[in-house]
């Protein structure tokens, strides 16, 4: 084998070398890093431009998946509302209505109800003497040092 490690070049990396140049391409930037401050500067802004495009990137998807989420939920939703409707359409297609009209006890509840809400008229009756609250007894009044009454 021509492309054997030799361990007396001075170059650690060789080999890796020897066998990339084999395949019929270049070794990647990545195995053998720059010295040039430019070009670390240069890769440094493509991948940060990179970074910026993934995270706007993955933003539009959240807000997708969010969206996504939300009309699942409504339709959901929807859908229950759908089947609660027909259930209640099928019991009351079941049941016939009771008719309000014919049950004599329900006509008393209006009259029952204003009965409650105007409130009874006053009786004519005198108010008794024995009513009256009886008088409190007055206070006396405490004098400061100087001998008058304090306010």
């Amino acid at each position: 084998m021509t492309n054997a490690f030799n361990p007396s070049s001075g170059d650690p990396l060789e080999f890796v070398k020897n066998l990339w140049s084999n395949m019929g391409f270049p070794l990647p930037g990545m195995v053998a890093p720059t010295v040039d401050t430019d070009e670390l500067g240069k890769r440094i802004a493509d991948l940060k431009a990179v970074e910026g495009w993934l995270k706007s990137n993955l933003n539009l998807l959240q807000m997708t998946i969010q969206g996504l989420e939300m009309q699942r939920a409504t339709l959901l939703a929807f859908q229950q509302m759908g089947q609660a409707a027909q259930e209640a359409a099928q019991e009351a297609e079941q049941a016939p209505a009771a008719n309000p009209f014919l049950d004599p006890s329900a006509w008393q509840m209006p009259w029952e109800f204003i009965k409650g809400a105007v409130p009874p008229a006053p009786t004519s009756e005198p108010a008794s003497q024995t009513e009256t609250p009886p008088a409190r007894p007055k206070r006396s009044r405490k004098k400061n040092p100087q001998g008058e009454p304090q306010r």
